[in-house]
């Protein structure tokens, strides 16, 4: 034994020290222990389901407002988050996944749900809640029906809106679509006040205020106006702020607090429109922004995006002009719900995927419900979104999709939920305990451009060999943390029946079988970087300058070499034809608790992520290639901006 250690490469034995942790975990039963073993276990309180809010709905239909046949409601919406096809989706009950294991127990109450006709109605912001996500074709789709809100509140009285755009850079464009937009509904509301008595109550009856956001708040507009050049100008005055931080909550609560008296006392209506491509860096106000608008009666109209599925950010193109270097820049982008309810890695690094959730920011969805607003989520594809899943054509299915809307409470009324029940407190520990995002050990930055430790690697064998040495002893530790995790979601699978939620059992199935699968990306990784240490073959590419660890769906099955190695340093007694089927066993195991998902959850985000992490595979291959070998991307980074 001593002299096949002295034979073998520095790398290679620190790879077999590293890689026992996996050569146990496919030989001997697991006994896997919680993360704390002080966790005291609760009793869980099935949660009865409250009779359905009504919603206010909206009409998509942008034919100017001329004849005044406006209804605040209309017919009960088949629109859930966004679906970037028609609302009504047809749906056959027999197969859709929500009937399976879903208890249906009657709501006895003699509440009915209003007709068409009380619906049409304006009962105020105060009588109903808002919507929470009316999908629109674009902004001119969006800007009918703020056409259509605006003289909902202008027959009862005067109104000043005011236009709150984030200062980012990404949404430059955008800015100029809203105003020639809003123009045209300036014009249609002066042709509407011909045609009703009830809007013709004096001048000035609608004005108007640009303000912008970044870190600090910026308003445009030295007073209230209805001069269309002037509100023209302003829009074109929004700055793009260099600082990166978008201060939304804030910015909402200081210009509401600013207008409010007026509101308050009755003289004019106050309704503020939120344009935003990101959710906000200040998320922990959003009930401060809550409270002014109900203290003023504003209702919060947003002109967003979909959240990402379960995960706080997205990742945006930026080209530097001068070296046209190309960069992935992290903006907010939710998630859907108060806390993350997903795994926030795919098994080596932070998430990269650019997955939609179906669903509007929490701060904003949850903003504009409260205020008697409307969430807007605009489609379409998004070019300078970049990563996994960015700007493909989809669907979720409508009926699957009510069963598994966001809860949309107060972040403190959510952790008294979710603390209230082993089974959703024990995924949530699963959760933030494997969070890249916060445990800098285990996955060092977000970044995979640059410095990213786990994929590029120098091109020397000595340099490659201590690089990697380091990060095998990251990847045995993420695979301990995988193997508690494990243990304690097979711990609860008992309690999953009684889970009231289609949300939170799809949210347990996912990372259950997710976990599975990130075991054996784990172990491929210790595989690939034991075999190209111990082989070390020349570059291809003579200008190259760096080994770069590329994700693969084909998967290494040890050579004899490779398996003697393993034998020999860790006394496996099975033939190298029982430990390939061992394993080989696994793999199909994990892939067919994947496609579970797929078939227990079709039509909905969980579905889609499940598809996601069987077409990524779970394998990797080392090659080599040309980095920034004249310094133009160093040099460039400096001036990447933040957005």
């Amino acid at each position: 034994m001593k002299t096949f250690f002295r034979n073998v490469p520095s790398i290679g034995v620190s790879i077999l020290v590293n890689m026992s942790i996996l050569a146990v975990l496919y030989c001997i039963h697991r006994s896997l222990p919680a993360f704390a073993t002080e966790m005291q276990l609760e009793t869980i309180f099935t949660q009865e389901v409250p009779q359905e809010e009504i919603t206010r709905d909206v009409e998509l239909d942008t034919t100017p407002a001329e004849t005044l046949n406006v209804l605040a409601g209309g017919t009960l919406s088949t629109v859930i988050g966004a679906v970037a096809q028609p609302a009504a989706v047809p749906v056959d009950v027999q197969k859709a996944a929500v009937m399976n294991e879903v208890d249906i127990r009657p709501v006895m109450t003699d509440v009915a749900l209003p007709p068409d006709e009380m619906l049409g109605q304006e009962l105020g912001e105060g009588d109903i809640v808002g919507e929470v996500g009316s999908m629109v074709e674009g902004y001119g789709t969006a800007m009918g029906v703020i056409t259509q809100e605006l003289i909902r509140m202008m027959r009862q009285q005067k109104v000043t809106v005011v236009w709150l755009f984030d200062e980012s850079e990404s949404l430059a464009d955008d800015r100029r679509e809203i105003r020639e937009n809003y123009l045209r509904v300036l014009d249609e509301l002066k042709v509407a006040s011909t045609q009703d008595a009830e809007l013709r109550k004096g001048s000035e009856q609608l004005l108007t205020v640009v303000a912008s956001y970044g870190q600090g708040i910026h308003e445009h507009t030295p007073r209230p106006t209805a001069d269309l050049d002037m509100i023209k100008a302003a829009i074109d005055k929004v700055p793009i702020d260099p600082s990166g931080q978008e201060n939304m909550c804030q910015s909402i609560a200081t210009i509401i607090n600013k207008y409010k008296q007026t509101a308050i006392r009755g003289k004019r209506k106050l309704a503020v429109i939120v344009v935003s491509d990101e959710s906000g860096d200040d998320g922990d106000l959003v009930e401060h922004a809550i409270s002014e608008s109900r203290a003023a009666k504003a209702p919060l109209y947003f002109l967003g995006r979909e959240s990402m599925f379960g995960f706080p950010y997205a990742h945006q193109r930026w080209i530097d002009e001068p070296t046209q270097e190309e960069f992935w820049i992290r903006i907010r982008r939710g998630p859907e719900t108060p806390f993350p309810e997903c795994l926030q890695w795919n098994g080596l690094r932070s998430r990269w995927d650019t997955q939609s959730s179906g669903f509007g920011p929490y701060e904003q969805v949850r903003m504009a419900r409260e205020s008697g607003g409307i969430f807007f989520v605009l489609p379409g594809e998004e070019n300078s979104l970049i990563g996994e899943g960015a700007n493909d054509r989809r669907k979720y299915d409508f009926l699957a999709m009510r069963e598994y809307q966001p809860n949309l409470v107060s972040r403190p009324e959510y952790i008294h939920d979710r603390s209230a029940s082993v089974f959703r407190e024990t995924i949530w520990r699963v959760i933030s305990t494997l969070n890249p995002n916060d445990d800098k050990l285990l996955f060092p930055t977000h970044d995979p451009e640059l410095n990213i430790e786990n994929e590029h690697f120098p091109l020397s064998a000595q340099g490659f060999r201590s690089k990697a040495a380091s990060q095998i002893v990251k990847a045995a530790r993420a695979m301990q943390l995988v193997e508690q995790a494990l243990g304690m979601l097979e711990e609860i699978k008992p309690l999953r029946a009684a889970e009231a939620t289609q949300r939170w059992r799809a949210d347990y199935d996912l990372a259950l079988a997710q976990l599975y699968i990130f075991r054996l990306r784990l172990y491929q990784y210790l595989l690939t970087m034991d075999k190209h240490a111990n082989h070390m073959p020349a570059p291809k590419i003579p200008k190259a300058n760096e080994w770069i660890v590329w994700w693969n769906n084909q998967t290494i099955d040890p050579d004899e070499v490779q398996f003697s190695r393993l034998k020999a340093a860790f006394g496996i007694k099975l033939s190298r034809d029982e430990y390939r089927e061992m394993v080989k066993s696994e793999e199909a195991r994990s892939i067919e608790r994947m496609r579970m998902v797929i078939v227990n959850h079709p039509g909905t985000p969980w579905a889609r992520r499940a598809q996601a992490e069987l077409d990524l595979g779970f394998g990797f291959v080392v090659n080599e290639r040309v980095w920034d070998l004249l310094g133009k991307r160093s040099e460039a980074e400096k001036r990447k901006p933040n957005l």
